[in-house]
């Protein structure tokens, strides 16, 4: 899939302030940890998430969503009434029936003559949404659109750690599927397209690649489908498995976005992947060929945040200058299911807005994971 006319023109984010560290959720772990003698330290050492943060309890996606998307407007200077089409594309929503996209449609004040839906894709929501709307955009259907997601982890977390404490009949081996549950974090992010004729310091998308290796949609479950501030998920995750699988598909699709967009991997001058934990970065890059040095990471102070992760490194990226006007940027999305969507841009001026901190945090136990300095 190829884009002429399309560019990010902006970005907008929202973070929580509450922080919660990885020793914090171990201590709150203690009575598992002391009777199946856990070591203390392994929940970072294994993933390389020092921090990941939390709304207010009772906090709605819809809330930061309206927030991020305020941002994001505001940043590119484009009037709420020019957005013909909103996307909400988070794994977390406000409820199951209407479309979260309804209340953040009415928070934001855009036009009623704007497109309006939720669509839900595990960690390639808010991907699958930009693309969506790009392809409105080249289209010519419209001449502007956001797409914003908020992923809350709080209650994902306290029910796990809740479930962990209590369940006597667990293992050092039944235990495993609940630790990837340990590694989420919140945020919020939106990102607004735009005919690049409208907006000509936009970062232009050039192209598109999906692939679908659905045959590992086992492998990362919740057990209910919850909406809103109340439910009370658990997830089954065969971290291994899904490890594998995901480095797979994503390998695979990386050569579908080589041949797609005519790029050689030598051009390529930033590369941002989904957020997961420092080994799933190490084996991706290796499995692309990508060197390390030229790909950015957050998940050492935000976690695992789903569908926004990948934006989130992105605008802090831009915003600490770790991308550049000029650059060639590679997006590689690979979510449960298993799927994946990479991206091509040409970077150019677009602005970021928000509350992402003024510099890149960085951690004595795993510098390796922190945001890379320029090559």
């Amino acid at each position: 899939m190829q884009f002429k006319n399309v560019g990010i023109a902006s970005m907008g984010t929202c973070l929580p302030s509450e922080i919660w560290s990885s020793e914090e959720l171990e201590r709150r772990l203690e009575p598992v940890y002391r009777r199946l003698r856990l070591p203390a330290g392994r929940l970072a050492l294994m993933s390389g998430i020092e921090q990941r943060r939390v709304w207010p309890a009772g906090t709605l996606p819809s809330g930061p969503s309206i927030q991020s998307g305020q941002a994001a407007l505001a940043a590119a200077g484009i009037d709420p009434s020019e957005v013909g089409c909103l996307v909400h594309a988070s794994v977390c929503r406000d409820f199951l029936e209407p479309a979260t996209a309804s209340k953040v449609h009415h928070g934001l004040g855009l036009s009623p003559q704007c497109w309006v839906y939720d669509v839900s894709n595990a960690c390639l929501g808010l991907l699958n949404g930009l693309v969506q709307i790009a392809q409105l955009i080249e289209a010519g259907s419209i001449q502007a659109g956001l797409v914003v997601g908020t992923e809350n982890s709080r209650p994902l977390l306290e029910q796990t750690i809740a479930h962990l404490n209590a369940d006597q009949s667990l293992t050092r081996q039944t235990i495993k599927p609940a630790f990837a549950s340990l590694t989420i974090g919140s945020g919020s992010c939106a990102i607004l397209l735009a005919d690049c004729n409208r907006t000509p310091n936009a970062s232009g998308l050039t192209t598109a690649v999906a692939r679908a290796n659905t045959q590992h949609h086992d492998l990362c479950c919740s057990h209910e489908d919850k909406a809103g501030a109340a439910m009370n998920p658990l997830m089954d995750t065969d971290s291994q498995r899904l490890l594998e699988a995901g480095v797979a598909t994503g390998a695979a699709t990386f050569a579908d976005f080589l041949a797609a967009s005519h790029w050689q991997r030598e051009q390529i001058d930033r590369s941002v992947c989904h957020q997961v934990g420092h080994r799933h970065r190490e084996l991706i890059l290796a499995a692309m060929g990508i060197p390390v040095q030229r790909d950015v990471a957050t998940f050492a102070w935000l976690g695992n945040t789903g569908s926004v992760a990948l934006p989130l490194t992105l605008a802090a990226a831009c915003q600490w200058g770790l991308i550049r006007a000029g650059q060639r940027v590679g997006l590689f999305g690979i979510g449960s299911g298993i799927n994946s969507v990479m991206l091509g841009c040409q970077w150019a001026e677009t602005p970021i807005a928000g509350n992402l901190p003024e510099q890149e945090p960085r951690f004595s136990t795993n510098p390796e994971d922190a945001l890379l300095s320029h090559p």
